[in-house]
């Protein structure tokens, strides 16, 4: 996510009892473990975040 911190002005991590977590970029969800009922799979998060910018956003730096 650091690739995108110009552009995040808020990041959460929020989370719940028995390992339940929820991560919210600028109040956009991106992954609910408790509505997925799983852990997110390696880079998923991340995924999501590019889908919600879409792909044309410059990577920070370049």
């Amino acid at each position: 996510m650091r690739n995108y911190q110009h552009i995040i002005k808020e990041l959460n991590i929020i989370g719940g009892s028995k390992g339940i977590f929820d991560v919210v970029v600028n109040g956009d969800m991106l992954y609910s473990k408790y509505q997925e009922g799983r852990h997110a799979h390696e880079g998923e998060v991340l995924d999501r975040f590019i889908q919600l910018i879409g792909p044309d956003v410059m990577v920070y730096g370049t």
